[in-house]
């Protein structure tokens, strides 16, 4: 395909993003053209667009992207990651990450930490590879990528999320292990909070009990399948628990939630993304009540599978569309991380529709 596309260019903190129009190059072996549908703003993105998080700019944020086939080179294998044909119209996602097959991290489970993985919405533009990100009208999908098919009932917001905070919730779950019958405690309540409460409720946990600072999120929790809310460092937090997943990256939460584990409990940790105090943790408890604590940054290809097949199995169960708080255009781009920071809804979106722009 030839002609040319749109990117919303992020130069650095304190610099208002600006739209700009390039060539769209033309496909490298192995590579899939899509255009972007909907890009939702992830914490990550809003960590780059403050300040807390550093990338190499200018830059293309945005990495939680759903968008259609236009074109896919002749030496891709045309099928997705289940093996389904791809056609040019096809709705699809796609991991974060591009990783080499056949590197150690990959043989071991883990590609997402392979040597040279290259990670969509968090590259720098240069004038060879620009269209890698959630906010520009195209995505180039580069050889190694997970993609997957979306089906057409699942809305398009929803689907944005698939890719990240989806999926990440689902490696959680895996490290897990089995959550039939089990007592689970999830502190943080953002989006991977409540959708880990649903998913932990999918997979049959006896209770969920979900904990956070803020009174209205406990709130929103129990729609997504959470049987009680907490106060953190105000409510007790029950005891005997067998699974806790931290989502918040507070030091306070996961030392409460290692206080809440009963003997032989497991703790995975996936908020704490970004520089903060360090935990404290009584050493003995921790042996004495063989307490696990796992970490889990991103996912695999497994975790991705499985995060596509709940949201088609699970959308209609739980209120997914209540996820975007607020939806906003590209060329507008700039408010809407403004309005993710002051109002700090799940997620805020942005629609890719440039047909008034040009």
């Amino acid at each position: 395909m030839t002609g040319s596309g749109t990117l919303l260019v992020f130069n650095g903190t304190g610099q208002k993003m600006q739209l700009q129009q390039t060539t769209l190059p033309p496909l490298r072996s192995g590579e899939i053209l899509v255009r972007n549908l909907y890009t939702t703003i992830c914490g990550s993105d809003l960590h780059t667009f403050c300040g807390i998080r550093q990338e190499k700019t200018p830059t293309v944020l945005g990495h939680e992207i759903v968008g259609r086939i236009v074109e896919i080179d002749n030496n891709h294998s045309g099928k997705d990651h289940a093996g389904n044909p791809l056609n040019a119209g096809d709705t699809v996602t796609w991991s974060i990450f591009s990783a080499d097959p056949t590197s150690e991290m990959s043989a071991k489970g883990m590609p997402q930490k392979s040597e040279n993985v290259f990670k969509y919405g968090h590259a720098m533009i240069t004038e060879e590879d620009c269209f890698h990100g959630g906010l520009a009208e195209y995505t180039i999908l580069k050889p190694y990528t997970a993609i997957l098919k979306i089906d057409a009932s699942v809305p398009i917001p929803v689907a944005a999320t698939i890719n990240c905070a989806v999926a990440t919730v689902a490696g959680a779950l895996r490290l897990a292990g089995e959550l039939k019958d089990k007592k689970v405690l999830i502190t943080g309540m953002g989006l991977l909070g409540v959708m880990c409460a649903a998913m932990c409720r999918d997979a049959g946990a006896e209770s969920i009990v979900a904990a956070d600072v803020d009174a209205s999120r406990l709130a929103q929790a129990q729609a997504f399948g959470a049987d009680s809310g907490y106060l953190i460092n105000i409510d007790s937090l029950p005891s005997a628990i067998d699974v806790v997943f931290d989502m918040s990256g507070s030091p306070s939460a996961m030392e409460a939630g290692i206080e809440a584990l009963g003997i032989g409990g497991i703790a995975v940790w996936i908020g704490a993304v970004f520089h903060n105090r360090k935990i404290m943790i009584d050493a003995e408890q921790i042996i004495r009540r063989l307490i696990t604590i796992k970490g889990l940054h991103n996912y695999n290809y497994e975790d991705f599978s499985y995060a596509v097949d709940f949201i088609s199995r699970n959308h209609q169960k739980f209120p997914f569309g209540q996820i975007v708080g607020k939806e906003f255009t590209l060329a507008n781009a700039h408010e809407a991380f403004e309005y993710a920071l002051t109002h700090k809804p799940l997620r805020v979106g942005i629609r890719i529709d440039l047909s008034h722009l040009f």
